[in-house]
């Protein structure tokens, strides 16, 4: 029998670079397993951790924080890419319900969708995404050809797997590019020059991303517009929260108007500091009707559960073009999601409640396909 209130807050590391190559935290510094953010960045060498990684440790201290003040009882776990302890520790312990907050595992983020597979095989109901779901979604290249086919608008694309590619693959599409890493989330591989306006600068900027990430680069039409959030709740039934928008204007002039890494990551930065979220988006009523209508149709193609996130670039005309869609976006209480909870009228601790509670409801049903398949 499972623990009939424990709820177990499931999480990874962060890793750090060094010159053997990218280790734990605690691989290289006498830290405790549940050591708290402010601990972790204080002592590592600047820029040597990967903030996006540090993000799941803030996210996990507000997380547990919310449950316990919504009266639930709660044990974190550290994986720490150690796949025996965590089957032993939920053998041992036997939770209600996994918070899942893993990201990835040994610097690998295509293992974001293997421990879900765990929970799985192991019937311990969990938040969020299921494993097919977060490893689609995390395979840019992959989500955009499942756009495609159920019409979902997203910019004309192409898979570069190397320089002497480009010629071929992105023939046919109109500058201005940006290109990404294609297996990554979180911005991690977008920079000021991810978008490129001439071939020698396309050619360059796929090198550097196959060559750092060890992966094909995206290539996609550059769609010049607004940038809108929408943060949806729920399963059967989903909920679209209060559009958020990202307000550029705080950049400088020759900025690209996108949300890179350091936009969303590094504090202090210019890019940070000229990025600012507001909600609700001031939006056309019928525009937004659209948008709503996009975001929720390629949430529910994706067989996101529970919550998620769905990034669009709104045109002039109105159109709105899915970039990506986000199965268990950043719960902090800072970030976009958090942002769109609190104009809905939720507390953090009541959004991160209402999260446990799509999810309890939705596993205490006999396991059926997702309502729009």
């Amino acid at each position: 029998m499972s623990n009939a209130s424990l709820i177990a807050v499931v999480f990874n590391e962060p890793t750090m670079q060094t010159a053997q190559g990218r280790m734990y935290v605690s691989d290289m510094i006498k830290l405790d397993a549940l050591a708290p953010m402010a601990q972790i960045i204080s002592s590592m060498p600047e820029g040597s951790v990967d903030m996006s990684e540090v993000g799941v440790i803030e996210a996990r201290e507000q997380v547990e924080t919310a449950l316990r003040e919504e009266g639930f009882t709660t044990t974190l776990f550290n994986i720490n890419g150690d796949l025996n302890r965590l089957i032993t520790f939920l053998t041992e312990t036997k939770p209600r319900l996994i918070f899942n907050l893993c990201e990835g595992v040994r610097n690998q983020a295509i293992h974001e969708m293997h421990i879900a597979g765990i929970f799985e095989l192991m019937g311990i109901p969990y938040t969020g995404a299921g494993a097919f779901a977060l490893g689609t979604c995390l395979n840019k290249v992959r989500s955009k050809e499942v756009f495609a086919y159920h019409g979902i608008p997203t910019a004309r694309f192409a898979m570069a797997e190397s320089a002497a590619d480009v010629d071929a693959c992105a023939a046919g599409l109109h500058f201005p590019l940006i290109v990404k890493p294609s297996k990554e989330d979180a911005s991690i591989g977008i920079e000021n020059n991810s978008v490129v306006r001439d071939l020698a600068s396309l050619k360059a900027k796929v090198e550097h991303v196959v060559r750092s990430f060890n992966q094909p680069a995206l290539i996609e039409e550059f769609i010049e517009g607004r940038e809108l959030n929408i943060a949806i709740m729920g399963y059967e039934d989903p909920v679209i929260l209060p559009i958020s928008e990202i307000d550029f204007s705080g950049l400088p002039e020759d900025y690209p108007k996108i949300v890179t890494y350091n936009a969303k990551w590094v504090e202090g930065t210019r890019e940070y500091d000229g990025t600012i979220g507001t909600c609700p988006a001031n939006l056309d009523p019928a525009v937004e009707q659209r948008v709503r209508e996009v975001a929720l149709r390629a949430y529910q193609v994706m067989e996101i559960r529970d919550y998620g996130r769905v990034d669009i670039r709104l045109t002039d005309d109105g159109t709105p073009y899915v970039l990506e869609v986000n199965p268990n976006p950043d719960l902090s209480d800072d970030a976009g999601f958090a942002r769109s909870a609190r104009t809905h009228g939720l507390t953090h601790a009541g959004m991160i409640a209402a999260i446990v509670k799509h999810a309890l409801a939705r596993t205490a049903k006999p396991a059926h396909a997702h309502p729009s398949i």
